[in-house]
């Protein structure tokens, strides 16, 4: 069973090449925690019959893994995931072998601690983390904007090979932690990460501009189903924010900013979620 997150479909690519190669169940970690909403998430996940209860519970069946993936945000897990550890109930657990699979621009920072962190508050075991490095996407930052097209290439084809040698690991339930730390973990994960979450995490400056045609993809590919329409067709954001920044992302019309912050900057969107 795999449980995954993702904004702008890198860690969906990931997600689904893992659940295709280990024959795994995927869960959709928004639909998991059965936001209510209007709008259909990009991916229906696997719950069925959703209500407004937010304890999500599971049966792993004898010897079936327990999977996480998602994207690394400010060098952490992104809250939405921490929240799910944190909620979720596993029914007869007999300490499966557990993994996560990051998808990161450049570096995790101490993302594996957090990870090992999390699952050990619950009594579970994190036998193995890995990192995939896929093309930039965040750009509410000074100064980061999405990868040169060439870069972005060249990462994509990069993580195919990468993909292969992690689908192997875990097949060979191999105990271990390959993710990219990076420089100045300490300070990115335990000063930066926490700032982010606490100050970081809003919706409000989200805003359409003039070239909004009410077309609805910030819509659909909103995650948490955080985005609705107005009446007269132009988006609104709620407070489920998760800062995955897809909606910015997806839209053909480049007509959503976020503040300034997004003056001038480029969009990135996995070329398997459009």
């Amino acid at each position: 069973m795999i449980f995954y997150f993702s904004g702008t479909g890198n860690s969906r690519w990931i997600a689904y090449r893992l659940a295709e190669e280990l024959q795994e169940k995927l869960v959709f970690i928004p639909d998991a925690l059965r936001f209510s909403g209007s709008s259909p998430a990009v991916d229906p996940g696997t719950v069925e019959n959703p209500s407004d209860s937010t304890i999500p519970e599971f049966t792993p069946e004898p010897g079936e893994n327990i999977g996480f993936v998602f994207p690394v945000y400010s060098w952490g897990p992104p809250a939405i995931v921490l929240e799910f550890i944190r909620k979720l109930k596993l029914f007869s657990y007999t300490d499966p072998y557990t993994f996560f699979v990051c998808s990161c621009g450049d570096e995790t920072g101490l993302t594996p601690d957090r990870m090992h962190q999390a699952l050990n508050r619950k009594g579970w075991t994190c036998h193995a983390g890995f990192s995939v490095c896929m093309p930039n996407n965040y750009i509410l930052f000074p100064g980061f904007d999405v990868d040169p097209e060439e870069v972005a290439k060249r990462k994509l084809a990069e993580a195919e090979p990468r993909m292969r040698e992690i689908i192997r690991r875990i097949r060979n339930k191999e105990e271990t932690t390959d993710c990219h730390i990076g420089s100045l973990p300490w300070l990115k994960s335990r000063v930066i990460f926490p700032l982010f979450n606490r100050f970081a995490v809003s919706a409000r400056p989200y805003r359409s501009t003039d070239t909004c045609n009410g077309c609805g993809r910030c819509v659909r590919h909103c995650p948490t189903r955080n985005i609705s329409l107005s009446p007269d067709k132009r988006p609104v954001w709620g407070d489920r924010c998760t800062m995955c920044v897809a909606c910015y992302h997806i839209c053909l019309q480049h007509a959503i900013a976020y503040g300034n912050k997004t003056r001038g900057k480029g969009t990135y969107f996995h070329p398997d979620g459009r």
